[in-house]
């Protein structure tokens, strides 16, 4: 969806999606907007309770299972489990895809992990095919003006034919890009320590799970630590993610910066800031219009 500056101000049911890597402050702004009469929809969150829920659940289960205390309690219906993710701590979707590695160390075993991986892909794509379905509850259901869709950062890794194309058919897509490299290192650091769900493309994780296994000296991905994998291709996968977003971006959206993002007081704000990035779609402004 392409508009002008002074459509985005007269369109009375502003629709957005926020894009950008994990830690740009996607989730943070539109928990912000919620306050301004702004469905927030979040992509992750419609993962772990819709798509994934019952798979979550099954793994939980089957740990429970192989403590015998548990297992009877579970057998006979005494107890259940329920999957208690939330828009801001999506632990129980983290615990699922979980990290490759030794199983001794909390990782997953590879082929179990691809699985894995294969489900998260498809949940997502699920999800936002959801979008203009939920564009119509934010509405009629539960009465909000405004929609802002807050995707998770591995939505350029999908490849999925047509779901782009969805997004900015009923959206205007908002990339939030990083300035420089002192800032990328800053959330590179940030998504280290506090690891988000994430997908790998296969013919990315196989290119450098080959690669960290000769660095490492190791033969098997059983071999592997799995914090220590997770923090070595996070790096990796941040800029390998970075020219996927500047390709949709230039083909359907706008770009604004994780800077002025981080500025922002309120809701106004906001408006300004896209207004700014529509009447200058070629390069970067911030609230006040500086380049």
């Amino acid at each position: 969806m392409h508009l002008t500056a002074q459509a985005f101000r007269a369109w009375r049911n502003k629709r957005i999606t926020l894009l950008g890597m994990s830690g740009v402050g996607k989730t943070h702004l539109s928990t912000q907007l919620r306050s301004y009469n702004w469905f927030h929809y979040s992509g992750d969150y419609r993962i772990g309770t819709r798509y994934l829920d019952e798979a979550i659940l099954d793994l939980i289960k089957q740990q429970a299972m192989k403590t015998p205390f548990l297992k009877q309690l579970l057998r006979n219906d005494w107890i259940y489990i329920r999957n208690n993710i939330r828009v801001d701590d999506l632990g129980p979707v983290l615990s699922f895809v979980g990290k490759l590695g030794n199983p001794e160390k909390g990782g997953v075993e590879l082929n179990e992990f691809i699985s894995r991986q294969a489900q998260y892909r498809r949940a997502e794509i699920e999800s936002m095919r959801d979008v203009p379905a939920f564009i119509e509850k934010a509405q009629t259901v539960y009465g909000y003006q405004h929609f802002v869709n807050d995707v998770g950062g591995s939505l350029c890794e999908l490849d999925e034919p047509g779901i782009i194309e969805l997004l900015a058919e009923h959206t205007l897509l908002i990339y939030i890009k990083t300035t420089d490299p002192q800032e990328e290192e800053v959330l590179i650091q940030r998504a280290q320590s506090d690891p988000k769900p994430l997908y790998y493309r296969p013919a990315f994780l196989q290119e450098y799970l080959s690669h960290y296994l000769n660095e490492k000296g190791l033969l098997y991905a059983a071999e592997i630590d799995p914090d220590d994998f997770t923090r070595w291709i996070f790096p990796h996968l941040f800029r390998s993610r970075l020219p996927r977003y500047e390709a949709i971006t230039q083909a359907y959206g706008y770009t604004v910066t994780s800077r002025d993002i981080a500025t922002l007081r309120d809701e106004q704000d906001f408006l300004q800031l896209v207004e700014a990035a529509l009447e200058n779609p070629k390069g970067t402004q911030d609230a006040t219009g500086r380049t």
